[in-house]
């Protein structure tokens, strides 16, 4: 965490070099004064919509919470749209482009998944599942290779192989290591 803090004020300068220096190209394409209208009409459609997604995310929060549910893809989605509306709000071209982007929804499932995959990573696999539900995993039963150098069991080489589970039934073992991998739900 502390290794990107000390990029921070890097990146703070490079962002500020990038707003003059494409406000002087806009200025020059269009007018200094028609860049000018052009920044404070993004900010104040910034701050109106930065009231309306910060609205929506509380409510949505809120009827998870209500209902029951894992409320951790509200807050994701209501963080996405804050961040997208408050550099819209931020006076400047680049940063009201990238904001408008974070707000086109493709984009915003995009950036709402990989904040989620962070967020998943940084706090413990318990937190993680309160926040966002139970994550779903895929298992693979039997066609694995199995090993020549531990014992075989009386009844043959392998373990033995139990019928296929119903949709939502658990898939029991017979205490042996399986195979499996953790499947990202596609909430659209």
């Amino acid at each position: 965490m502390r290794r990107a803090l000390r990029f921070v004020p890097l990146a703070l300068l490079v962002s500020v070099a990038a707003e003059v220096a494409v406000f002087v190209v806009v200025g020059r394409a269009i007018g200094f004064g028609a860049a000018t209208l052009l920044v404070f009409a993004a900010s104040l459609l910034g701050l109106v919509l930065l009231r309306r997604e910060g609205i929506r995310a509380w409510r949505g929060f809120r009827e998870a919470a209500q209902s029951g549910r894992p409320p951790g893809r509200q807050v994701t989605d209501g963080l996405v749209g804050l961040l997208g509306a408050l550099l819209l709000a931020t006076p400047g071209l680049v940063s009201g482009l990238v904001g408008l982007v974070l707000l086109v929804p493709p984009v915003r499932r995009l950036a709402r998944g990989g904040m989620q995959r962070t967020a998943e990573r940084r706090v413990s696999s318990m937190a993680a599942g309160d926040l966002f539900g139970p994550r779903r995993v895929r298992v693979y039963q039997g066609g694995g290779q199995q090993s020549t150098d531990r014992p075989q069991p009386p009844g043959g080489p392998g373990p033995q192989q139990q019928p296929a589970a119903g949709p939502g039934q658990p898939v029991v073992g017979d205490g042996t290591a399986i195979e499996g991998e953790i499947v990202e739900p596609r909430n659209g």
